[in-house]
């Protein structure tokens, strides 16, 4: 007995449906919105000293993903032209033309809007107003202006990545204590050797582009030694946070083991500069910030 397959109608039109949806998700930038996410759940679980509510972690992760992801696809928009003069962006889906920009522009509102209406109608007020706070932040001062106006774009521009600590302690307390901006001056100073070894790598795009990132302005010998100075001083910060007593032995045993690999990767990176290095002190520093923030997820619900 035969058995008749079905036919799939219109697969040309899944297809596109299918393309489209990637790309809408592309713009979203989900790999970032993860980080983001595990910084957000770090400040959860040290307010809570514990395991924080299932729901209210379910909301923050959503709000936190819609007003995040809408700010990534605004980031499309707005950089659309230099994505376009760069290998590594251009083709992105509004740099190549397959969203339309105007597109992109409402699906990035949009998103900041749902977001914005989770976390004040099922979280609080403070978190809603931190998260999309951070957008305009990273639009309106960063995209548009320091990135294109300064060596030190990155420096100031991280602090609205270093704002999900602050919407992941302040969903769970309703306000910001010290423990919380350790946590975003952590996120802060981790950024700019993040994105310095980053700029090391595709600093022909970005001259390219006419964006005046350090390696560009300054050369790969000043900003590897910047990587260092920033890597020094962010484990440094790490370490002093034991002190607040608001995190205890498993955290300062993560933080120091980290932290030590970072600071041998950056120093090899001033002493040698190479691409390999470069791209070693990239990969490291996402691994090290997802596992110190993991080890204050332990750290607060593990007493020893």
């Amino acid at each position: 007995m035969l058995i008749k397959q079905r036919s799939v109608p219109y697969p040309g039109l899944v297809s596109q449906i299918q393309s489209v949806l990637a790309d809408y998700l592309t713009l979203t930038k989900p790999m970032i919105i993860t980080l983001l996410l595990v910084t957000a759940l770090g400040g959860m679980f040290l307010a809570e000293q514990g395991i924080p509510s299932g729901t209210l972690v379910l909301w923050v992760l959503m709000g936190g993903a819609l007003v995040s992801g809408g700010a990534n696809a605004l980031n499309h928009y707005m950089e659309r032209e230099s994505d376009q003069k760069m290998i590594r962006t251009r083709h992105r889906p509004v740099a190549s033309h397959r969203i339309d920009p105007w597109h992109a522009l409402a699906f990035g509102i949009l998103l900041n809007i749902l977001g914005f209406a989770v976390l004040v109608a099922w979280v609080n007020l403070l978190s809603a107003t931190l998260t999309v706070g951070a957008t305009i932040f990273y639009i309106l001062i960063y995209t548009v202006w320091l990135k294109k106006s300064t060596t030190q774009n990155i420096v100031i521009g991280g602090a609205a990545g270093a704002v999900p600590p602050l919407v992941g302690w302040a969903a769970v307390t309703g306000s910001l204590d010290l423990p919380a901006f350790y946590l975003f001056a952590i996120v802060f100073f981790w950024t700019p050797p993040h994105f310095w070894a980053l700029a090391l790598l595709i600093r022909r795009d970005y001259a390219r582009a006419n964006i005046p990132m350090l390696p560009v302005v300054k050369g790969v010998k000043e900003t590897t030694w910047n990587i260092f100075l920033y890597s020094v001083l962010l484990v440094a910060l790490t370490l002093v946070f034991f002190t607040t007593q608001a995190v205890e032995w498993i955290y300062l045993a993560s933080a120091g083991g980290l932290g030590a690999i970072l600071i041998y990767m950056a120093w090899k990176l001033w002493r040698n500069e190479g691409a390999a290095s470069a791209r070693g002190v990239y990969l490291y520093s996402l691994l090290y910030l997802a596992g110190l923030f993991v080890a204050i997820m332990v750290d607060s619900t593990v007493s020893l």
